[in-house]
């Protein structure tokens, strides 16, 4: 087959061995060897490590850049709760549209090939977000795949028609679904109706939970059973799940092989978690962040990733998952050249484990979804930030950032 571009000197995240080149044809990866001799366009690369895109598996694209309509002055998940439901309502599909648009340009700079974004459903908003969102969808498929998570933020079975709504947004093309037990009244009773609406349409599901410090009771251990009672293993996602961050070592080890056995995945938050938990303390606070790499450790699949963007759940970000990746180090205090690169591994091919991405990674004959890091390894990626330089979806650059010039 002829090539229609060669990266030339290309270092391979996760895999060992020298640098080598990578032939690109009718959008996929079509060659991996170590030298390419192709009378083709060649990007020299020096060194640089190429990832297959970062996967971003829970932002909420619908209501982010909202901050100059909400109140952000305590800082609790109550607040921005109650923040958020208020400013719901004056939301029009041209708006979400809008201020999607806005941060997805940011994630497709940031070197994001796929994202799942999590929609909120219910009587206040209508279809309305999720109608922007698909459009969104279908306007940027040019350069990142986007999935689309539809759930009810503020309950289901205390919010009457929340759930003829979600039913609507899954007949008219939602690609699964979520839930958010600890704001309604009956959570259980939720959780096993998110999974029969999930098993109707046959769907994947993506649960916010667990959202608090207090480990003394969970609603883990119930998705856990469902999970186990429907055999929707490895179609299962918690998000959050702050309450882990409180749990003693024995604890966290007995959380972790009962996650794995049922097939449920983890997604820490690290900026949003570090920002609304441990409000009520004034000092030695706690961090709040569950402790994704040792849940790895016990056989969890396990990503890092953006939550919230410019609104009070984390009002910052720039959609880098590599400064989410450096942040969780930082917290986590993982230093080892191991642990980086374990880091590394959670936004991007753990991610993409978790959103069961058949076509992802760097192999023959998968789609030429690539992304330039400046530096040479994945240590270097996570310990430094390295920038994205240029990307490529399906063999199309999709997006460059030139690296920073000294004016001497």
């Amino acid at each position: 087959m002829p090539l229609d571009l060669v990266l030339e000197g290309a270092v391979i995240a996760g895999r060992d061995g020298p640098a080598c080149d990578i032939g690109v044809a009718d959008g996929r990866i079509a060659a991996i060897e170590p030298r390419i001799d192709a009378d083709v366009p060649r990007e020299p690369l020096g060194g640089r490590l190429v990832i297959p895109g970062f996967v971003e598996t829970h932002i909420h694209l619908d209501k982010s850049c909202i901050l100059d309509r909400c109140k952000s002055e305590h800082g609790s998940l109550e607040e921005a709760i109650s923040e958020v439901a208020a400013a719901k309502h004056a939301f029009t599909e041209d708006d979400v549209y809008r201020r999607g648009q806005r941060t997805l340009e940011k994630a497709i700079v940031q070197g994001t090939t796929r994202m799942r974004t999590h929609v909120e459903i219910d009587p206040r908003i209508g279809l309305r977000s999720f109608n922007a969102i698909r459009r969104l969808k279908q306007d940027y498929a040019w350069a990142i795949d986007l999935e689309i998570c539809v759930f009810p933020q503020e309950g289901l079975t205390n919010d009457p028609g929340a759930e003829e709504l979600l039913i609507e947004a899954c007949e008219a093309g939602a690609d699964l679904i979520g839930g958010c037990p600890y704001t309604d009244t009956a959570p259980n009773e939720q959780i096993a109706r998110i999974f029969s609406i999930a098993g109707r349409f046959d769907l994947d599901i993506d649960f916010h939970l667990d959202f608090d410090l207090d480990p003394s009771w969970m609603h883990l251990g119930e998705v856990c059973r469902q999970t186990e009672l429907r055999r929707w293993g490895g179609r299962v996602a918690i998000g959050h799940v702050t309450k882990l961050s409180a749990v003693d070592g024995e604890g966290l080890a007995l959380i972790g092989r009962r996650l794995a056995s049922a097939g449920v995945a983890v997604t820490v938050l690290p900026a949003t978690d570090l920002f609304l938990m441990g409000r009520g303390h004034d000092h030695s606070i706690p961090r709040g962040v569950a402790p994704a790499h040792r849940l790895v450790d016990h056989g969890v699949t396990c990503s890092l990733a953006t939550n919230n963007v410019l609104n009070p759940f984390t009002p910052f970000g720039d959609c880098s998952l590599i400064r989410m990746a450096n942040l969780y180090a930082n917290v986590a205090r993982l230093g080892r050249p191991r642990d980086m690169v374990q880091c590394l591994d959670m936004v991007t091919r753990l991610p993409a484990k978790l959103m069961n991405l058949a076509d992802y990674g760097i192999a023959v004959g998968n789609p030429a979804d690539l992304v330039v890091l400046d530096c040479a390894d994945g240590v270097s990626a996570v310990a430094e930030l390295a920038a994205p330089l240029f990307g490529l979806k399906h063999g199309r650059r999709s997006f460059t950032r030139p690296p920073a010039i000294l004016h001497r």
